[in-house]
């Protein structure tokens, strides 16, 4: 008798715990990589997958905040954008943000949107307010659930490029998070408020305007998993477009960089210490400058992108210092042949000593930290920075990067296949 009222205990809490609580980890590295290349890494999840299991499993609300949205015939993102209609189909509020300076290249997917029943598209005009860009690249699923990191809403960001994100079911940080989607849905919404009053919208705003957040605070969140004790916040840029409780990112990776004792090392598209307004941005360069100088191995992997001038300049002078080692990574042309803004790493990674990382959505540039929105998790523990720092590492000696020549004269790279025209 004891055994049989025991065995249906069990099976009654297994019926009440959601699917996700019982199979998946709190926080879960997720990536994508260019076809064709030896860049995958079976125990990471693939974003494509990912992204359809969550928006196929969200019951109340779907929210996505995204630099732009562009597809392509037969591309994996048609089975996103699908399920994404057929949650609005079966009654789960949809609400896309995306980039007011980007609809005009790619309009028809939101504007897909935007004409069916269920969904609500809202364009930002981020230069209008905050100075810069949408760049954030998330999304929100029942208010439970989320994801965010470099991927952009492209077909090309699921198929010919690396990238990097994190998947989470934290209640604290998701809140974290819609309380940046909350600011700028409602900034997109005509709505100009001071940031700090939006943290915590008020009790007349129906319940379908809002992804609403509970108490997100800035103090880190205490999570345990795989074994391992992690301590993780949820950042944002720029400064000043901060709802409370979401700190800067910046002075938090500077953080990172300035506690580290062994090593140090970054993974982006594009690192500069020169901002679009020409004026100069040394706080990452010091920092980085200063590890070095106490010895710590600094290493960066930036895309071929970066062999542009005015960007190249930059790399070369830092590799040309004790303890800093710069490589670019280039990744081969698809076999179909050229693919404009493809078949590059994308991904926005920090990890130190192996044990405390940044997973982020912008690049280090002046504009990314002072003038756009980017979202990110600062996150500190073990399991998640040995698992990283593999990820680097295989990068790092892989087949696709090589190191600068500080005295090199380096050729432009073929980005939009527009060059020279």
């Amino acid at each position: 008798m004891l055994r049989s009222l025991m065995l249906l205990l069990s099976l009654w809490g297994a019926l009440i715990i959601p699917s996700w609580a019982r199979t998946e980890p709190t926080l879960e590295l997720v990536e994508s990589f260019p076809i064709e290349t030896n860049l995958d890494h079976p125990a990471i999840p693939d974003a494509g997958d990912v992204w359809l299991e969550m928006i196929q499993g969200a019951e109340r609300s779907l929210a996505f905040a995204e630099f732009y949205a562009s597809d392509s015939p037969g591309s994996r993102l048609e089975d996103v954008i699908g399920a994404i209609e057929a949650a609005a189909d079966r009654g789960v509020d949809v609400r896309f943000l995306a980039e007011k300076n980007f609809y005009k290249t790619y309009p028809e997917i939101l504007d897909r949107f935007a004409g069916r029943t269920g969904i609500e598209v809202r364009i930002l005009d981020t230069a209008a307010t905050m100075g810069g860009v949408l760049h954030a690249k998330y999304f929100i699923v029942d208010g439970e659930t989320a994801f965010l990191g470099s991927q952009n809403f492209d077909w090309r960001a699921l198929t010919h490029i690396q990238e990097l994100g994190v998947r989470f079911h934290n209640a604290e940080l998701v809140n974290g998070l819609a309380s940046v989607f909350n600011l700028d849905w409602r900034i997109a919404g005509g709505i100009t408020d001071p940031p700090d009053s939006v943290s915590q919208p008020p009790a007349a705003y129906d319940r379908a305007e809002l992804v609403r957040p509970r108490h997100p605070g800035s103090i880190p969140v205490s999570i345990v998993q795989e074994g391992d004790s992690l301590e993780v916040s949820l950042v944002a840029s720029p400064k000043g477009w901060l709802p409370r409780g979401v700190s800067w990112d910046l002075p938090l990776i500077l953080n990172l960089i300035d506690n580290a004792q062994s090593t140090v090392r970054v993974q982006l598209l594009t690192y500069g210490t020169v901002g679009r307004d020409r004026t100069y941005f040394g706080e990452l360069e010091s920092a980085l400058r200063r590890a070095a100088a106490r010895g710590v191995a600094v290493q960066l992997i930036l895309s071929h992108w970066s062999r542009r001038k005015g960007t190249i300049d930059g790399l070369q002078s830092l590799q040309a210092l004790p303890h800093i080692t710069v490589k670019l990574m280039t990744i081969p042309e698809w076999s179909g042949g050229f693919i404009p803004f493809a078949r590059v790493v994308h991904a926005k990674y920090l990890v130190v000593d192996g044990r405390a990382v940044w997973v982020g959505t912008g690049n280090w540039e002046k504009d990314y930290f002072y003038r756009s929105r980017n979202v990110g998790l600062i996150i500190e523990g073990e399991s998640i920075g040995r698992r990283l720092d593999q990820i680097f590492m295989d990068n790092w000696n892989g087949d696709y990067v090589q190191e600068v020549d500080p005295c090199a004269v380096y050729e432009a790279p073929k980005i939009s296949g527009e060059e020279g025209r």
